[in-house]
């Protein structure tokens, strides 16, 4: 009985110790790889990442021309730089690639084409019009959508032909320095991409969070500084104006209409330009007044926007539904549905859901706004879930796993 007992006790003793033990360290491998596969932690250091990988390219451009000893190999630095530089986010590289690419090719064989006129006519004259004749077109179409091809062009062209006095063979290894600068370029362009819907996603997020911020200091009744006010809001239309740049690629990869963004993004407008109204309209009033006037619905107003900004900030990495669960949670009016019918039901119950009435009569210009936020969370939370399959990469992954 006592051998029994004292085991019983060393059992306890040992599962006691397991219990405390400290977790274990990752390696410094480990939290390495982890920051460079994690999203968030690559939405964080994009800049970071991009110049190590702008680094890198520019490396294997000198290793490449230098070590078999290519003539004129900076120009194939010269043309990576050009090309790869300015390229972070997965949704513009293709294109951005294919138009640089486009216009260094096409520029190097106008050098070309220049060179062989000189070396039969022999009029550096004629070389000189011809030349300003190629810059005048392509400063043509410099302005407009085609811009940067045809700025490329005019560029790459005095780089192969210089005034024309170029001999053929340094021409045509400077188209060569030219087009291997392009393959390093393209090949570095995808390695560590930053995905726009990631920035997108964590931008939209961190403005909803705060908003849940700002409208909870304004249901408090809390009065909040003018300078403060303004630095909040500065900083929540800065990020306004980040999102509308993002747009075009996220549109790219996940493959919704930018039409569909643009509601987003001026549901996300109106939301500001709501709270801000709010903000400036009841500092005036006293506290007591303001907490019963927002009392039915501060607090599902601000679960929704937090719960919102939860979604698009997790995604669902390890649990591929939580996107979508967390959006179907009780929003500013209850369950929501998902899809285009919700946002139409938030329509036609932001009319139908009138509370009994305002405590004060002079609150009903700020209950009227806040009724209007509420609108506006409800309506963005119903379109985010309609796209969520779209924006929701991880749970895109995961499926094209299964």
């Amino acid at each position: 009985m006592a051998s029994s007992q004292t085991d019983s006790r060393s059992r306890r003793g040992r599962s006691g110790a397991q219990r405390l033990r400290p977790p274990r360290r990752r390696s410094r491998l480990a939290r390495m790889w982890r920051a460079l596969t994690s999203p968030y932690y690559r939405y964080r250091n994009a800049k970071v990442i991009h110049s190590v990988r702008v680094g890198l390219a520019m490396l294997a451009s000198i290793l490449a021309t230098s070590g078999i000893h290519i003539p004129h190999g900076i120009w194939a630095s010269v043309t990576l730089l050009v090309v790869i530089g300015g390229l972070q986010h997965q949704g513009n590289i293709r294109k951005k690639a294919a138009e640089r690419a486009l216009g260094t090719l096409l520029g190097a064989v106008i050098g070309l084409v220049l060179i062989v006129v000189q070396a039969i006519t022999g009029s550096v004259w004629l070389t000189y019009v011809l030349m300003s004749l190629v810059a005048a077109v392509c400063g043509y179409y410099a302005i407009g959508k085609p811009g940067y091809v045809a700025l490329l062009a005019a560029i790459t062209m005095c780089i192969v032909a210089g005034h024309g006095d170029n001999l053929i063979d340094t021409g045509l290894w400077r188209t060569l320095n030219v087009i291997l600068g392009i393959v390093i370029a393209l090949v570095f362009s995808f390695a560590l991409p930053l995905h726009a819907t990631y920035s997108w996603r964590y931008s939209l997020a961190d403005n909803l969070r705060e908003c849940a911020r700002v409208y909870a200091r304004v249901a408090g009744g809390v009065h909040v500084d003018t300078d403060e006010q303004v630095q909040t809001f500065m900083r929540l239309n800065a990020r306004l104006v980040q999102l509308r740049a993002l747009m075009p690629s996220v549109a790219k990869e996940i493959g919704v209409p930018l039409a569909r963004l643009e509601q987003v993004q001026r549901l996300h407008r109106s939301l500001l330009s709501a709270l801000e109204m709010l903000c400036t309209g009841t500092g005036s009033y006293e506290q007591a007044l303001v907490r019963v006037a927002f009392a039915e619905r501060s607090e599902t107003v601000r679960r929704a926007l937090l719960a919102t900004a939860r979604a698009l900030r997790f995604g669902g990495g390890r649990h591929p539904e939580a996107a979508q669960q967390a959006l179907r949670t009780v929003g500013a009016r209850g369950e929501g549905s998902g899809g285009g019918d919700g946002a139409a039901e938030s329509d036609q119950e932001s009319t139908q859901a009138q509370p009994q009435g305002c405590p004060e009569p002079r609150m009903q210009g700020p209950y009227w706004l806040s009724l209007r936020v509420e609108e506006q969370v409800e309506r963005l939370r119903a379109l985010l879930l309609e796209t969520e399959p779209r924006w929701n990469i991880e749970r895109a992954a995961t499926h094209r796993m299964v």
